[in-house]
């Protein structure tokens, strides 16, 4: 068994905003691949099971993400090599993403909850970019805020790759998931 954790904050007023990507993502996967799929309520978690792999969402609020992502873990015994956290990235320019298979929190404070919950940096990861040339001065506005009709003329692709990416990661290894969806796409300039 696999399990993907789509970081967000629950509640109406977070809905669609640049925190709340890896919602978007989990919601946009269950949509393409198995829209039938209901939830359960488990620790503190929204989860979807299919037959091989666990679609969650932790409810505990971005900050404390650990919690609810150790409970799921421990409680269905996934290993830390067969999870992927979907998150949000404001170091990551806006219409890309980068996947690795372990590594720091960097200043994601749900990324920093859950290396802290489960005492290691070896979690694979898929950072959604939200950045932009120029670092807002209030980042928690920023993040928080809804994205543009420009912004999402960015980001929507960046949700279906990352949808892709999930599909793919179901049934090969992180280092195949991150050779395939790695790859920088070149501009073709037409000059």
């Amino acid at each position: 068994m696999k399990a993907v954790f789509g970081l967000g904050n629950p509640g109406l007023e977070y809905g669609l905003s640049r925190h709340n990507v890896g919602f978007d993502v989990i919601d946009l996967y269950r949509k393409r691949h198995v829209p039938r799929l209901k939830a359960r309520l488990i620790d503190s978690a929204l989860v979807y099971k299919s037959r091989d792999l666990f679609l969650v969402k932790p409810m505990t609020y971005m900050n404390a993400s650990g919690e609810a992502v150790k409970r799921v873990i421990d409680r269905f015994r996934i290993a830390h090599l067969d999870v992927l956290v979907v998150y949000d990235d404001l170091d990551i320019p806006l219409g890309e993403m980068k996947i690795l298979a372990a590594g720091g929190p960097g200043s994601h404070k749900g990324m920093i909850s859950i290396i802290s919950a489960l005492g290691c940096e070896d979690i694979p990861r898929l950072r959604v970019g939200i950045g932009l040339d120029k670092r807002p001065a209030d980042q928690v506005d920023y993040v928080l805020g809804k994205f543009s009709d420009t912004e999402w003329e960015k980001i929507y692709p960046v949700l279906e790759r990352s949808v892709e990416a999930i599909a793919t990661f179901r049934t090969e290894d992180i280092n195949t998931v991150m050779t395939r969806f790695n790859r920088r796409r070149r501009v073709v300039n037409d000059d």
